[in-house]
């Protein structure tokens, strides 16, 4: 590819990442649609994105600490040394990096949001490091993503690498879809959800209309959950006319997360055609790279242009270490609590049996439970001194949550929100606890006896919504 050109896709990528993610980023979260065709507040910069951040940390290291090579050895330490991020899938891979958990075993261990939205954000790096080789796009993705993410989390990053690298040479947006789809399971259900949004574009054609038939059969309590959110980025693609505006305004307009949403799409139409952006997009965000203060241990490029140029002489030097995955046992992570059955008055049902939790995420099977009876988890946590700690349990049924016989709070069913930093208000608290060990009481119930299992995740964490650290439930566990 003539360098000319490269440059400029790759740099229209960028731009078009920034805009799209600086639309959305006010508006991510709500669960409700849209009706944007603007910038709604106008901003006068970038606002930093994780979505970019993260892509500029791998690059950064790519140039110089890791000398090229994209590797799980690399990723792990760059999670471990650069970055400050609590949220969702972050936390639980930075919890497990301290636990002496390796990647891939990063993204599957007692990981709530596999199918976060969190490693497809980061896909247009690869793709512009192999332009025109969706494959060695992909093969990168899924290091990449491996590190907090499985499954669906993993196959978003590669199905949507391999579309951005192919769109260096094909710009038919059907093509690039099947180019994607091509490097991940037909059967999984992030390719049964992008086949059946291209079927509603084709059948129905008005937006309002895909994102009721996305809603209906792929809505989720996550609100980044891959499956719902890609199927808003193909829909925008398809229906937007190639235009960049009504393209990221579609794709943030479905509500849901939509900095992302409007960063990956922006970035994909940038890249097809840098011109589509605008000026009215461009001038008042400017072209200053904006980095998010959770981002350290790097000299970053201060402009997109910089940031691309970096892209540019990198490029040659980038090369894939064939994964090599170390033993892991999820069972030397188990800790222990004490599991009572209780009946609708709190007497006690037999006696108290001793069980290994697997973690703290949980499916909680009530196969066996009488009707109107609860299951009571007792499990001791060690701090290592005095601090005013967040003690965290989420749920769409009942929980009560006491520590050391102490009342803490009560949730009666509604969204199960088991990010730390987004917990309801009746789904968390905050305590000043002493050194030493204490016993967090979990009484579990469900509304309906059809209801034979569900999630709960609960923990203890730190006042910055960080997972508590030492951790407190697994003091027997290999630190590092």
């Amino acid at each position: 590819m003539e360098i000319k050109n490269y440059r400029e896709r790759v740099l229209g990528a960028w731009l078009g990442k920034a805009v799209g993610g600086t639309l959305g980023a006010p508006h991510e979260g709500k669960r409700h649609t849209l009706n944007l065709s603007y910038y709604d507040p106008i901003p006068t910069e970038m606002l930093p994105n994780d979505d970019l951040d993260l892509q500029v940390l791998w690059l950064c290291k790519l140039a110089t600490d890791w000398k090229g090579l994209v590797s799980y050895r690399n990723f792990e330490s760059a999670w471990r040394d650069c970055v400050g991020f609590c949220w969702d899938e972050y936390g639980i891979c930075l919890r497990n990096l301290k636990l002496g958990i390796h990647a891939p075993h990063t993204g599957t261990y007692d990981n709530y949001f596999t199918d976060g939205l969190g490693a497809a954000i980061r896909s247009e790096l690869w793709a512009c490091l192999a332009p025109g080789n969706p494959q060695l796009a992909a093969a990168y993705a899924a290091v990449d993503a491996a590190l907090d993410h499985a499954g669906d989390g993993i196959y978003a990053e590669q199905f949507l690498a391999a579309m951005e690298s192919a769109a260096f040479v094909n710009s038919d947006i059907r093509a690039l879809i099947e180019i994607g789809l091509s490097v991940i399971p037909s059967s999984c259900l992030l390719a049964h959800a992008v086949r059946d949004t291209v079927r509603w574009c084709d059948e129905l054609g008005v937006p309002q209309a895909v994102h009721a038939e996305i809603m209906k059969k792929y809505s989720s309590e996550n609100f980044t959950d891959v499956k719902m959110n890609l199927a808003f980025e193909v829909m925008a693609l398809l229906l937007c006319d190639g235009d960049f505006g009504r393209a990221i305004c579609l794709a943030v307009n479905c509500g849901q997360d939509t900095d992302c949403t409007g960063a990956t799409v922006g970035a994909l139409m940038g890249l097809l055609n840098p011109l589509s952006i605008s000026e009215e997009w461009l001038s008042p965000i400017g072209r200053e790279l904006i980095i998010s203060k959770g981002i350290t241990g790097i000299n970053p490029p201060s402009t997109l242009d910089a940031f691309t140029d970096l892209l540019l002489e990198t490029a040659p030097q980038i090369r894939l270490e064939e994964p090599t995955v170390i033993p892991f046992d999820a069972a030397a992570y188990a800790f222990s609590a004490h599991r009572r059955i209780l009946d609708c008055t709190g007497n006690i049902c037999g006696e108290a049996e001793k069980v290994m939790l697997p973690g703290n995420k949980l499916e909680l099977d009530f196969t066996q439970i009488p009707a109107g009876h609860f299951i009571k988890l007792d499990t001791d946590f060690v701090l290592d001194r005095e601090e005013t700690v967040k003690v965290f349990a989420s749920t769409n049924e009942f929980v009560r949550v006491q520590v050391d016989d102490d009342f803490c709070f009560e949730s009666s069913g509604g969204t199960f929100v088991p990010g730390i930093h987004r917990m309801l208000p009746n789904q968390h608290c905050k305590k000043m606890l002493s050194a030493g060990k204490h016993t967090m009481s979990l009484t579990i119930g469900r509304h309906h006896p059809d209801i034979k299992v569900f999630p709960l995740v609960f923990g203890i964490g730190d006042d910055r919504n960080f997972w508590k650290w030492p951790d407190p439930f697994r003091s027997d566990a290999t630190i590092l």
